[in-house]
């Protein structure tokens, strides 16, 4: 049965950077003690003779529709939906910072 002893607890709580109260610590202590045990249980399953699966979705065909050239929205329908414009265009707030250096 695996256990999470306090100190690997600590190392893991400062590798990943979480800060939890006492109460949060010992919850997350014991979920992950149980996710180390179903791991071990996990790894007493025999797989000899299984070949590994890469992928599980390999039957699966691509399901999506072909592109098709339709009708497009006139600008005025188009722009009525936009919450902000500028000349016949769509307002974006700005993504990129210019200073003066």
């Amino acid at each position: 049965m695996a256990e999470l002893n306090e100190e690997e607890f600590s190392k893991l709580t400062k590798l990943c950077r979480i800060e939890c109260t006492e109460d949060e610590k010992n919850v997350l202590q014991k979920q992950l003690s149980g996710i180390l045990n179903y791991v071990e249980q996990l790894e007493e399953v025999d797989t000899e003779g299984v070949e590994p699966c890469y992928c599980v979705l390999e039957t699966v065909t691509n399901v999506m529709r072909e592109d098709e050239l339709g009708e497009t929205l006139p600008r005025e329908l188009f722009l009525a939906n936009a919450p902000a414009q500028v000349g016949g265009m769509i307002r974006v707030p700005p993504v990129i910072k210019f200073t003066n250096s």
